[in-house]
């Protein structure tokens, strides 16, 4: 697997460090005391949702998926952390043989989520295990925030297209994967071309406003950019004043300009007045396209605008004010023993400040109403009922080590839309509410 895929610098040789110290003194640890070879279950899922927020949506694990891949500890991973002793000879003998061998399951890419939901289930050794945290946390919490945000933005547009142009507002590595999770939340372009070079998103772009103020006029700019890229381009009106502007690229384009973009000001009476003028100048087919610290809210109001296409940058790749999904990694059953036919007993934490876990393997599955819409998230442990055998969540994605569930990004995109639209009418309210499903539990007998 080529590091370039997963977002990373090319002389970056592996995803092994993108973890925390204390997995690795967990693991000396354990070999020391003889338990790291015991079979154990990790399972990733959030205990809430953000305020406010009907639905999650998880995004991310294809990227995971790459990442578990590339969890290798080369020579100058070891050497790292012999020089910085973090653990001993004999655990960097025991990481120099570091390959996960284990299953994953999950929610597939695209499906929604809820408080509790089994987002993702990690099986094998705990020594192998734990060791994957947080690589998976770190992608699932920030994936899965963008795909929220984005997916949200997406209702509130109702069917006029997005585009993605954050990669200025973030970290430039944090700016892929965030397009990245944007397409998959309902977006239909990036400004971002490491983006479309990696995961194949169409890409867009024309000019800023240092490219009109670089000419002596305008018009000037205007000509050069028609010139340049056609009738059909997307000409920036908002540098001085934005009716001369309109009136200028009509003249200059003819009715064939593509669109126009407005970038400030009050983008509802503006965007009427646009609309006119365009109208008015025969430039019927022309599109309008409004940008500027756009988010939901922003977005939800321009509802009745002549607005063809939004743009959205900051607001999106932090999440809308909320940048991480919360989700944790937690242990909820292992062997009573390294015997591998050792049985498996369900543990979790108890503790009283509100981060108490269920323990045992999990299911999950979706229950409907009889329109065919869903009512609730049904988490269990044991046997599944029979009602619910064939609306199971969980799907495998690798097995014994292998990749067995990788797909392209459309699929997930797709996917995304069908799960949103099963949910009930009152998922896309932008108001403040609980989670549109509720989320309910089913205690069986615990354990493999």
């Amino acid at each position: 697997m080529n590091t370039a895929d997963l977002g990373l610098p090319v002389d970056v040789p592996s995803t092994a460090l993108f973890t925390d110290q204390y997995e690795l003194t967990m693991l000396r640890a354990a070999l020391k005391a003889g338990t790291a070879e015991r079979r154990s279950v990790f399972e990733v899922f959030t205990r809430r949702l953000p305020e406010g927020r009907r639905y999650g949506v998880v995004a991310g694990t294809g990227r995971v998926l790459d990442a578990v891949e590339n969890f290798r500890f080369d020579a100058g991973v070891l050497g790292f952390l012999r020089e910085r002793e973090i653990v001993d000879e004999e655990t960097l003998e025991w990481l120099a043989g570091y390959r996960f061998s284990g299953d994953i399951w999950g929610y597939p890419e695209g499906e929604v989520y809820f408080p509790g939901s089994p987002v993702m289930r990690v099986e094998g050794s705990f020594a192998e295990c734990v060791l994957l945290e947080t690589v998976i946390l770190s992608i699932l919490n920030h994936d899965s925030a963008i795909a929220a945000a984005a997916s949200r933005m997406a209702s509130a547009a109702g069917g006029r297209p997005l585009i993605e142009m954050g990669a200025r507002r973030t970290h430039e590595l944090s700016a892929v994967a965030a397009a990245r999770a944007a397409y998959i939340g309902g977006f239909a372009t990036t400004s971002d071309l490491a983006a479309g070079f990696r995961y194949g998103i169409p890409t867009v772009g024309t000019s800023a406003h240092a490219f009109t103020l670089l000419h002596d006029r305008e018009r000037d700019a205007f000509q050069a950019q028609v010139d340049t890229l056609g009738r059909g381009t997307t000409l920036l009106v908002d540098t001085y004043d934005v009716a001369e502007a309109v009136r200028t690229a009509v003249e200059v384009a003819g009715p064939e300009l593509g669109a126009v973009r407005i970038d400030s000001g009050d983008l509802l009476l503006v965007a009427h007045r646009v609309r006119q003028q365009l109208d008015e100048l025969g430039a019927t087919g022309t599109k309008i396209v409004v940008t500027s610290d756009l988010d939901e809210y922003a977005i939800a109001s321009l509802a009745a605008a002549p607005v063809d296409a939004y743009g959205v940058g900051t607001q999106l790749v932090t999440g809308s004010g909320h940048p991480t999904s919360s989700m944790v990694y937690k242990l909820v059953a292992r062997a009573e023993s390294a015997d591998p036919k050792a049985p498996m007993v369900p543990v979790a934490k108890k503790s009283s400040g509100g981060k108490v876990s269920v323990g045992g393997r999990k299911w999950a599955a979706r229950r409907l109403d009889a329109d065919g819409v869903a009512e609730a998230e049904v988490v269990g442990t044991g046997p599944v009922p029979a009602e619910l055998a064939d609306r199971q969540l969980l799907v495998q994605l690798v097995r014994s080590g292998e990749v067995v569930a990788r797909e392209p990004l459309d699929v997930t995109r797709d996917r995304h839309i069908a799960a949103r639209a099963n949910l009930p009418l009152s998922a896309t309210q932008l108001s403040r509410g609980e989670p549109v499903l509720p989320t309910e539990y089913v205690h069986g007998r615990s354990g493999s």
